[in-house]
């Protein structure tokens, strides 16, 4: 036992000497490399020489270089090249177009709209103190009221009633959120208006315009609310006030920006679709360092952004515990001769829907439908679909037209041609998007 033990006490200054030999080196070693990365830092961005960087503050420093500019209404491309064909999402084929049916053995979106002066409209236009000047047609002297009258009835089965009282049920404690662009922005206020009539004044208040608007119910502590994000990714169009420009940049491979925001509503009802049509958009991947952009059309534009939306549901949205909802196309009506052969004009002075059943105007692409459709199908446990197209195909009475305030000052020539300057794509209120507002509380 005691010859062990000697012979232990004498190798162990030699395991001494080695373990010190390994920290001196390491310890030279480290220095050597502090040293090399204050000299590659020296010159591209100076540090403190009273504090320098820790390894992994210099790590952090080299990183952060390598972030891409967030855009704005202000951002450039450096240079255009063409599309490479990269892909930001899912791939997506648009072969075949399955429609999106409604609940069950009743298709909710197939029907015809009905006059009903009686139950409509469900709300006066003056009566809601959030109504935009840019939907109260009849403030702003359109003189007929039919539009407000119509009511959407499904074939071989009726919607539930709207019911103010159990609408809130279903939203307290949470928030609803629309996502998108001017359309469902006027969904949003259509919502706000339909449900405001039973929130006492001292018990709502509604958050200045902004990227996120918000109305607040104290009483349900709920919240209805808006984000403009009217391409879903990020873009230089993300200001919800200035964003007409006339170079749409985007990065269709991050929803980030937006989806920080989203992320933490309850139900969420997403639109995406007029933007893309007013021609070709430019890509500038968040790997791209030098401002290079890649242009690229419109459809598949959108296919790579919806591409990059589907990816976030898929990975993050829990259905138990998250509402997604997509909407189809706002229809628009620009052609007249579309629903009446050999006519001149657009939806200017309509006054009755379209009573074809079969009618489908260029105002809805259908290229777009089967890309859409396709996406959502691979979502189907996680997104219900809710079609407004159809239904507003017929609605062509349902437009602004004139009849709304217009920011830009309009010339004499427009003034004295009306059809010239209508606005045929956004909805009267009350009007058409109450009715995609019964569709939402009929699957809440």
């Amino acid at each position: 036992m005691i010859q062990r033990w000697q012979k232990r006490k004498t190798q162990l200054p030699l395991v001494v000497l080695v373990f010190f030999v390994f920290i001196v080196s390491s310890i030279l070693y480290n220095e050597r490399n502090i040293q090399q990365i204050h000299q590659n830092h020296a010159d591209p961005d100076p540090v403190d020489d009273h504090h320098p960087p820790s390894l992994k503050q210099a790590s952090l420093l080299e990183s952060t270089k390598a972030l891409p500019v967030v855009l704005d209404r202000f951002s450039t491309c450096r240079s255009t090249v063409k599309y490479s064909g990269r892909k930001a999402g899912r791939a997506v084929d648009t072969q075949e177009l399955d429609r999106p049916r409604g609940n069950g053995e009743c298709d909710l979106f197939s029907g015809k709209w009905v006059f009903d002066n009686s139950s409509y409209p469900l709300y006066n236009e003056s009566d809601c103190p959030y109504m935009s000047d840019q939907l109260a047609c009849h403030k702003h002297g359109r003189p007929d009221m039919g539009y407000q009258y119509w009511r959407w009835q499904p074939h071989n089965c009726n919607m539930k009633r709207w019911n103010v009282a159990e609408m809130w049920e279903k939203l307290r404690g949470k928030r609803l959120m629309f996502v998108g662009d001017s359309l469902n922005r006027g969904q949003w206020i259509s919502m706000v208006c339909l449900l405001v009539s039973v929130i006492p004044a001292d018990k709502r208040s509604m958050s200045p315009n902004a990227h996120l608007t918000i109305f607040r119910a104290e009483e349900y502590n709920a919240t209805v609310e808006f984000l403009w994000a009217p391409l879903l990714v990020e873009s230089n169009s993300d200001d919800p006030v200035n964003h007409r420009l006339d170079e749409r940049i985007l990065r269709p491979d991050s929803v980030l920006r937006h989806a920080s925001q989203w992320e933490h509503a309850d139900i969420l009802v997403f639109n995406t679709y007029l933007w893309w049509r007013q021609g070709p958009v430019k890509l500038l991947w968040k790997t791209e360092t030098n401002g290079v952009c890649e242009e690229i059309d419109g459809l598949r534009g959108m296919e790579l952004a919806m591409g990059a939306w589907a990816d976030w549901v898929a990975s993050n949205v829990d259905p138990h515990k998250k509402r997604i909802f997509f909407e189809t196309m706002s229809p628009t009506h620009l052609w007249s001769r579309e629903w009446e052969p050999e006519s001149e004009g657009n939806c200017y002075n309509q006054k009755t829907p379209i009573s074809d059943e079969g009618y489908w105007g260029s105002g809805s692409d259908l290229p777009t439908m089967h890309m859409v459709d396709k996406v959502l199908s691979g979502l189907s446990s996680k997104v219900t679909t809710i079609n407004i197209t159809q239904l507003s195909e017929y609605r062509k009475d349902g437009h602004p037209s004139i009849y709304r305030k217009f920011w830009e000052t309009l010339s004499p020539e427009q003034l004295s041609n009306p059809a010239s300057y209508s606005d045929c794509i956004h909805w009267c209120l009350p009007g058409v998007p109450d009715v995609w507002n019964e569709l939402l509380f009929q699957f809440l």
